[in-house]
């Protein structure tokens, strides 16, 4: 039911070990029907096994909460989350299922923070954030500051493709020396989201900023391009050979 594409044996044994290594999948748009990735119970099912069959072991999906677009709140993803993990375990899918959120950092958030209002981690302290892919925030170090003055621990997702920070690599510098985690969409890596962002992906991952990976699946074009493109045995092996990549303690 669930294999979904076919590949060579070397290929696929050589892919499923790899990310069998990470153990665990951090970012994720999973949770039927909240935000722009499964859009239904069916669909949410295939991916899931996708990432089963290359060799995942647990899944912390990520909905967005992004208020102009998406007004998901704690209750309504973790209520959701028993729904989907109901399903998952129906379908006897050997996998483990845990949700967080990806928080588009907007006032929207810094009214949460404000609130002191709980939210939801990826593991410990440690909450996945976004921001504009289009242009800087003026209020995003703020906000950091606060969620940090709250005992939580940033995670910036993605911060390849911010590529207007091409001009400004000292940027990413800064969110480091502040404590902020990086986590790698796996597929920048081969281009998938452009030339621009696999570079600044290619220059954050020689830095050796990168701490954790996601897949940032969304669809069935996500579960084939990881399923697919043998380059991304050998940029794992990279990741995983320098030591930082926190994948497997989550």
């Amino acid at each position: 039911m669930f294999k979904l594409f076919s590949k060579s044996k070397k290929n696929e044994s050589a892919e499923i070990a790899e990310f069998g290594l990470l153990k665990t999948d951090m970012h994720s748009h999973l949770i039927p029907g909240i935000d722009d990735g499964a859009p239904d119970i069916e669909t949410s099912l295939k991916l899931i096994g996708g990432l089963h069959s290359l060799g995942y072991k647990k899944i912390i999906t990520t909905p967005h909460i992004m208020w102009d677009m998406y007004k998901n709140t704690r209750e309504i993803i973790l209520e959701r989350l028993e729904w989907l993990r109901t399903t998952v375990k129906e379908a006897e899918l050997d996998i483990e299922i845990d949700a967080a959120a990806e928080y588009f950092l907007d006032d929207h958030v810094a009214g949460l923070l404000a609130n002191n209002e709980p939210l939801l981690t990826v593991s410990g302290n440690m909450v996945l954030v976004e921001f504009s892919m289009a242009y800087p925030s003026h209020s995003l170090k703020g906000i950091l500051f606060d969620m940090q003055m709250q005992g939580y621990q940033p995670i910036i997702a993605h911060p390849e493709r911010y590529i207007y920070l091409d001009q400004n690599k000292g940027f990413y510098e800064e969110l480091k020396d502040i404590g902020c985690l990086f986590q790698l969409n796996i597929l920048s890596l081969t281009g998938y989201y452009g030339k621009s962002v696999q570079e600044l992906a290619q220059y954050l991952m020689k830095k050796e900023y990168y701490d954790l990976v996601g897949t940032d699946l969304h669809h069935f074009g996500h579960l084939e391009a990881l399923s697919t493109r043998p380059v991304l045995a050998a940029q794992l092996k990279k990741l995983l050979d320098s030591g930082k990549i926190k994948n497997f303690e989550l």
